[in-house]
């Protein structure tokens, strides 16, 4: 059983919904703009930034993007504000503000 994405928000029963541990599709997540939610956000500050990437791996949404080898701004539509990347920075390139 599949899940239909476009039920989710909408009263719909347990039996619509998907299956625990089965994967409905791939890529499901970047039609929800999930960071709308969050309190905190990181602040990417360019000077600091030695471009270790050691950000990058640890973010658990995978908002941090690298293009050409350089880690870019947050993708801040699907951004939780969880902090990893923030504790991950050994440079203090990342801090957190609230929204």
């Amino acid at each position: 059983m599949a899940a239909d994405i476009t039920k989710l928000g909408v009263k719909a029963t347990w039996k619509d919904l998907t299956e625990g541990m089965i994967i409905a599709g791939a890529g499901t997540s970047k039609e929800f703009n999930t960071g709308e939610w969050s309190t905190d956000k990181p602040v990417f500050i360019e000077e600091k930034c030695k471009q270790c990437l050691l950000c990058t791996p640890v973010c658990p949404d995978s908002c941090i993007p690298v293009k050409d080898g350089k880690r870019g701004g947050f993708d801040y539509d699907h951004c939780k504000g969880c902090g990893i990347c923030v504790k991950s920075c050994p440079f203090g390139a990342i801090t957190m503000e609230g929204v």
